[in-house]
């Protein structure tokens, strides 16, 4: 069956219209979802030394996602965590620095980081052979009110990396693990 144009350009426009309205309806319950238990990570400080000594970076990569400890299929999509972006990555005394295109630096404080390792892929990424750098820490309490009985407080993210350079994903891993606590929880995320 052969329709005019006009009326097959308008299916076409209309199924378009369609699932563009899904896909954004789809991010916006993810935000929604995860706003509920993730709660928005600190601001990078911006006065000159508050980051501390520079260890390593700007690197160049992609900023994959940050998705829940240990599901690396569970994106976060609050506060911009789950949306890829091509961005810098620094390592400071104070923490580590993803500066994303289109969206505020990330901050990782140094006292927040829980482990670091290596993964073949994560959430609308997959890269093979341990590919991505993957950051493991937890969501400081931003409100400084932290109970035991607050799951936000206890939020681990895995917030995955692709370096541009295959030898600066070891650098990256290299720079961040002396930063990590000596306790028994700083573990490799895999």
């Amino acid at each position: 069956m052969n329709l005019p144009l006009p009326v097959a350009v308008g299916i076409w426009i209309v199924l378009g219209v369609v699932l563009l309205a899904l896909v954004l309806t789809g991010r916006r319950r993810l935000a929604t979802r995860s706003r509920a238990t993730v709660p928005a990570p600190p601001t990078a400080p911006l006065e000159d030394g508050a980051l501390g000594e520079t260890l390593l970076g700007p690197l160049e990569c992609v900023y994959v996602s940050s998705t829940l400890h240990g599901d690396w299929l569970a994106r976060v999509g609050a506060h911009g965590l789950g949306d890829r972006a091509r961005a810098e990555v620094s390592v400071h005394t104070g923490g580590v620095v993803v500066d994303r295109d289109g969206s505020s630096p990330l901050y990782l404080p140094a006292d927040a980081l829980r482990g670091v390792g290596t993964a073949p892929g994560m959430a609308g990424k997959f890269v093979g052979r341990d590919g991505l750098a993957v950051i493991t820490w937890q969501v400081p309490d931003p409100a400084g009110t932290a109970t035991r009985t607050d799951p936000a407080v206890e939020t681990l993210l895995d917030t995955g990396l692709r370096l541009r350079h295959r030898a600066d994903t070891d650098r990256v891993l290299d720079a961040v693990r002396p930063l990590l606590p000596s306790t028994p929880t700083a573990k490799d995320p895999q």
